[in-house]
């Protein structure tokens, strides 16, 4: 085994030990289960089932001890960047004016996506912590640093959060926004979290499926998807508050984040309810067999991007930590296979670019030639969906 691999594998290990004792010893970054006044908002939710949130569709429960095991003996060499990624760097003089269209979307890295639309601006699932991990010194590191610092965003006029999960809600980002009075838009039981690390609570609003919250003219609407939530190891707190996707309606444009999920028709009634979209982010990275049901992996991202009749796709949640098997580059180069098979426009923006859409933008090849597997060779496929013949899964 290389120094590389036994390094990588070193930090899991670590990361494993170190997740222990933080829950051992009570950690901050944790957050909060819901209670009071919270808890029986949640239990009136037609999603709860008891004792937690609960699917309908069915999902195929990972083991945690497989899935360690299996990184342990992945031999991958291009999980990480041999070389620190090209970011395009931002300054807040970048943002000083609101696009001249009415529509800009900027990728921040990962999931973090800050969006101009119809005048207000928006800032999807905020990380810029060096890990996603409740604890400072192990976990998967950034490949590179963030594009715009902290301090640098403009005016937001909400942060939306899609689930509790490290890489998409961040203990010092969220600490960071609140300090300066942000208003924070999640899925139900969130909140929680955000109290507890001094979210003032009338700067929160908790939405089940399909509820909206209106900031003047732009409606967000917390959209249903097929995911889990929690942040302990050992799954004390599993499910215990919800995971959404968010559509971001405005009067003249409208856009679409999936957040975590895999896939479902559900797709097809937001497009339906919601779109068409100008745009959508959807996730196609962290992808693995042993998590089809609460990942969709690059073939199905591209389905799901036509469901929701999407115009212009940015993949998202990919090119940033390392959090799962693959390839870096595999997930926008399996997406890109898709999308000439499947008739999808997408942009591939460098981290930290912004994306105009019908402005007839042109994105260059950022990333390196890197081996990876290709969607025949490596079929994710959600449960419920293996006998569907869809040209975009085919690879």
């Amino acid at each position: 085994m290389s120094v590389k691999s036994c390094l990588s594998k070193f930090s899991v290990s670590t990361l494993v030990l170190g997740v222990t004792a933080t829950i051992l010893t009570g950690c901050t970054a944790l957050g909060e289960q819901p209670s009071g006044e919270r808890l029986a908002r949640i239990e009136a939710s037609p999603q709860w089932a008891g004792d937690r949130f609960v699917d309908k569709r069915v999902r195929k429960e990972a083991s945690l001890r497989k899935m360690f095991r299996d990184w342990w003996s992945n031999d991958n060499p291009d999980t990480v960047p041999a070389s620190v990624p090209p970011v395009m760097k931002r300054t807040a003089a970048d943002f000083a004016n609101l696009p001249s269209n009415g529509l800009r979307v900027t990728w921040l890295g990962h999931s973090t996506m800050l969006v101009e639309i119809d005048g207000r601006r928006i800032l999807l699932d905020p990380i810029w912590s060096e890990r996603p991990s409740p604890v400072s010194w192990a976990g998967p590191k950034r490949f590179h640093q963030p594009p715009l610092a902290l301090e640098d965003l403009p005016e937001l006029d909400a942060v939306v959060i899609s689930h509790d999960h490290y890489d998409h809600l961040d203990l010092e980002t969220v600490q960071a926004l609140a300090a300066t009075g942000n208003l924070f838009v999640v899925p139900l039981g969130v909140g929680a979290h955000l109290e507890s690390w001094g979210v003032a609570p009338d700067r929160i609003v908790e939405l089940d499926w399909w509820q909206s919250h209106r900031i003047g003219d732009l409606k967000l609407v917390a959209t249903p998807a097929r995911h889990f939530s929690g942040r302990s190891m050992i799954r004390t707190d599993l499910d215990k508050t919800l995971w959404a996707g968010w559509a971001l309606v405005g009067p003249e444009h409208r856009v679409y984040f999936s957040g975590d999920t895999a896939m479902f028709d559900g797709f097809t009634e937001i497009g339906k309810r919601l779109g068409p979209f100008d745009v959508t982010m959807i996730e196609t990275g962290a992808y693995n067999k042993n998590w089809t049901d609460v990942h969709l992996g690059p073939e199905q991202a591209v389905q799901a991007h036509h469901m929701v009749q999407g115009k212009l796709m940015i993949p998202v949640h990919w090119g940033t930590f390392e959090l799962a098997m693959h390839g870096w580059t595999a997930p926008i180069e399996r997406t890109l296979a898709a999308a000439e098979k499947c008739d999808a426009q997408v942009a591939s923006p460098r981290i930290g670019e912004s994306v105009r859409p019908g402005t007839g933008q042109k994105f260059d090849r950022w990333w390196p030639d890197v081996p990876f597997r290709s969607g025949k060779e490596d079929r994710i496929i959600s449960s419920g969906y293996e006998g569907q013949a869809i040209s975009c899964v085919a690879g």
